[in-house]
């Protein structure tokens, strides 16, 4: 089985004990339904008088047949009797509509709720977070388990509500009426019950090995639909179907193994649930030729078992339906449970940095992985209004110098300050509201052109996004597009080239015009054109503000104030490009010569 980062998440339809602990997780998400508690009561008066009401039915039939053979009861009429029942189905009926209709009213609501809350919990959530957790993962979190707690809450405690009345009001209206028989019935309960248990442990345990392959399958899927290029590139589409078909199997042999012995487990149950009915069909025509009980009462009785049985049979499903709903909301309220970096709401309106950053002594490791420590003991200083460009071969620790600096991880040894102030003391949301970054991988939204602009700041006019993307050399070509600014781009900005993403993610940057500016190697993938039309938009963004590069093409900071040369998370060497490129031992100097020899 494929391993995954972090805490081991739960199946998804993995079932969880029925005890007081895990049942509170349960109603740990019931209190999204309170605010609805008034419609939820409503639903639930209308599912007892729809319940108890079906009841009389079995009762009614009997004393049908028992005037028809000539007894007399207080409605001595056939189609009295006929009409009161038709009457009973009828309120039935309507009380099932009403409960239906008041219970769709409080899950459709509430489970909206719960599906925001989550939403709105994991924007809150650190990066490190996400490290350990893959995206299907958390989107299943708030689709699949979300509708699992929503079919608990409309239907599965309905159904527990109403087999539970059934098999207590029916047992007890069958003792009290046919005692004899009664007791004759319960003695084939036993053989049930123990099959029942025995057969559910065994088939549970291979439903469940079910669903772990068939996880195995949908992570070859979305693995291979992720990376279709690379599959595509190295040529490996029978690789991965081979792949998917050896998973597949292993799915189907499981599976089928599961439905030998669920049919044999059927067909056992059958065959003694009906062998029961036969035995107390015997006894009660035994019953009646000896005039202890009239044919309406065995009647009556039958009916009774029938409802008695469906509840039973009803019960076990109502339980694993529980059982997967408890899962459900542990893994929701995990969620639920993390620590937030930030509420998402800026607390400080007024902030405006100069963008003076001091790193003085830090030390990192990620949290996923404490045995590699990617920063060491690391000083850094930019002054504001500086350009500073950081260099170093893949994985020296550039990356995570940004990282630090925007917030995403927050532990760390040694000192951040910007302004004088440590970083943490900074509202989160008012401090990051200062920075803009144009990273080297451009994300951009399913949505249009001026979406993707206006994200930088929400609620900005035409005009200055149109300005923005003027600046970012951006709006010549968006102004041939049919859609002009309403030109759709495709998930992740597919329908555009490379160089398009970098100036729409520029524009995006202009338009937040931050304090303090982050490019990621923001020309590494693209042309001599559209690099020298990107280079242009970038030093229009960076005029009379600070800004930190991380560069490996070091023609690209040749005009930069001051470089940071990292190796092994630590700065081995500083100054500016004429400075470093005359450290002829250097190792500015030696990625200096590998690029003049790549080039």
């Amino acid at each position: 089985m494929a391993k995954r980062r972090g805490r081991e998440p739960l199946g998804e339809n993995e079932k969880r004990a029925l005890n007081r602990t895990n049942f509170k997780k349960l109603l740990g998400v019931f209190r999204f339904v309170l605010p609805y508690r008034r419609w939820f009561v409503a639903g639930m008066v209308c599912l007892l008088f729809s319940s108890t009401i079906l009841l009389s039915f079995p009762y009614l039939a009997g004393k049908l047949i028992d005037i028809a053979s000539g007894k007399t009861w207080v409605l001595d009429s056939i189609n009295t009797i006929t009409l009161v029942l038709l009457g009973v189905l009828l309120a039935q009926s309507l009380f099932s509509f009403l409960r239906v209709y008041f219970f769709s009213k409080v899950t459709e609501r509430s489970m909206a709720d719960v599906r925001m809350a989550v939403f709105s919990k994991i924007l809150t959530l650190p990066l490190k977070f996400f490290d350990s957790r893959r995206i299907g993962e958390l989107v299943s979190r708030i689709t699949t388990d979300v509708s699992m707690l929503q079919d608990t809450f409309s239907v599965t405690l309905a159904e527990l509500f109403r087999q539970v009345a059934t098999l207590v009001i029916g047992t007890t209206l069958i003792f009290y009426s046919t005692p004899r028989l009664t007791l004759f019935m319960l003695l084939t309960f036993p053989v049930l019950v123990i099959s029942a248990l025995v057969f559910g442990k065994y088939i549970r345990k291979l439903s469940k090995e079910t669903q772990d392959r068939l996880a195995d399958a949908n992570i070859i899927v979305e693995e291979t639909l992720q990376a279709v290029n690379m599959v595509k590139a190295f040529t490996n589409e029978i690789f991965e179907k081979n792949r998917y078909t050896r998973a597949l199997q292993g799915v189907v042999d499981i599976a089928l193994k599961t439905a030998t012995y669920r049919g044999a487990f059927i067909s056992f149950i059958i065959f003694v649930l009906f062998g029961g009915i036969v035995a107390v069909m015997w006894y009660g025509a035994m019953l009646v030729s000896e005039g202890s009980i009239s044919i309406g009462d065995l009647l009556s009785f039958v009916l009774y078992t029938s409802f008695i049985g469906g509840s039973i049979a009803g019960l076990g499903d109502v339980y694993g339906q529980l059982q997967r709903a408890i899962g459900a909301s542990e893994r929701v309220l995990e969620i639920m449970e993390e620590d937030a970096e930030s509420d998402g709401l800026q607390k400080d309106n007024k902030l405006q940095l100069q963008g003076n950053i001091i790193l003085n002594n830090v030390s990192f490791t990620y949290p996923g992985r404490q045995e590699v420590q990617v920063l060491k003991s690391l000083d850094l200083s930019v002054e504001a209004g500086q350009k500073v460009a950081l260099v170093g071969q893949s994985g020296a620790g550039k990356s995570t110098i940004i990282q630090l600096i925007m917030r995403y991880y927050e532990q760390y040894q040694g000192q951040i300050t910007v302004d004088g102030t440590p970083l943490n003391e900074y509202d989160l949301v008012a401090y990051r509201r200062n920075l803009g970054i144009v990273p080297q991988e451009v994300i951009l939204f399913g949505g249009t052109i001026r979406e993707n602009i206006a994200y930088g700041r929400p609620g900005a006019s035409e005009q200055e996004i149109k300005e923005a993307a003027r600046k970012a050399n951006a709006l010549e070509f968006i102004e041939k597009f049919p859609g002009g600014l309403d030109t759709v781009v495709g998930e992740r900005g597919i329908k555009l080239s490379g160089g398009q993403r970098q100036r729409i993610a520029i524009a995006r940057a202009v338009l937040k015009n931050p304090a303090l500016l982050i490019l990621d190697e923001a020309t590494s993938s693209l042309d001599a054109e559209s690099e020298l039309l990107v280079q242009e938009a970038l030093n229009e963004l960076m005029k009379d503000r600070t800004t930190i590069i991380i560069a490996h093409r070091l023609a690209t900071i040749r005009k930069v104030d001051k470089i940071y040369v990292i190796s092994n998370g630590q700065v081995v060497e500083s100054g500016t490009h004429d400075e470093l490129s005359q450290q002829y031992d250097g190792l500015y100097n030696h990625l200096l010569k590998l690029q003049f020899q790549l080039a």
